[in-house]
């Protein structure tokens, strides 16, 4: 079971890595921005999985994945691809 204090402050990171990125696909020179969305993303589909996506879809909304998908061959793409999968496994991790 999900302690549900833990839950709230990471659907809050969530949110605001969300937030900061915002327009990220248009921002091919912020690697950052790349890598905080994909690190976002990645959080979203480990607590999906972990049976939390009705919370993350309060939270946030659905994003464009195969568009960064895309980009995974350039430098800002790669940024995005290891966000994710550190989102997603640090969010394993942690619950």
């Amino acid at each position: 079971m999900t302690n549900p204090e833990l839950l709230t402050q990471l659907l809050r990171l969530l949110a605001e890595l969300t937030e900061e990125s915002e327009g990220y696909l248009e921002r091919e020179d912020d690697s950052q921005r790349w890598y905080n969305r994909g690190y976002a993303n990645g959080m979203a589909a480990a607590l999906t999985r972990l049976g939390h996506g009705d919370a993350v879809a309060r939270t946030v909304a659905s994003d464009p994945y195969d568009r960064a998908r895309d980009q995974k061959h350039l430098p800002w793409g790669k940024a995005y691809e290891h966000g994710r999968d550190m989102g997603e496994r640090e969010t394993h991790e942690v619950l």
